[in-house]
């Protein structure tokens, strides 16, 4: 098995969405998660604060990303497959993705 990155953009709003919104694609995520780490997929994985800066090549850092919130990456899993095409089954089950957003799958390299 390989690991596999989730990059996810765009769902549910933070800025916008109901607090009963947010609690409801929060317990579709929570169960998304029990069900990625009761198969034994899931490796490791974090929600991403909206807010953050920007590091350029000339050392100047700016405030950031602005970017529309469906653009942002809003967090990040590491999950186990075994191939590209097992990592999109398994990023089939993104909550987010009824709502509009994506899920950036990228195999992840080792050194050796």
């Amino acid at each position: 098995m390989s690991n596999f990155m989730f990059l996810f953009r765009g769902g549910l709003d933070p800025f916008t969405a109901s607090p009963e919104a947010m609690q409801q694609n929060m317990e579709q995520w929570f169960a998304w998660v029990g069900q990625l780490q009761a198969s034994g997929v899931y490796v490791a994985g974090e929600a991403l604060m909206p807010t953050g800066k920007t590091l350029r090549k000339d050392h100047v850092v700016t405030d950031g990303p602005y970017m529309e919130s469906k653009e942002m990456v809003g967090g990040f899993f590491v999950v186990k497959a075994d191939s590209l095409d097992a990592a999109l089954e398994i990023a089939k089950g993104c909550p987010d993705l009824a709502l509009g957003g994506s899920v950036e799958v990228r195999d992840v390299v080792v050194f050796e």
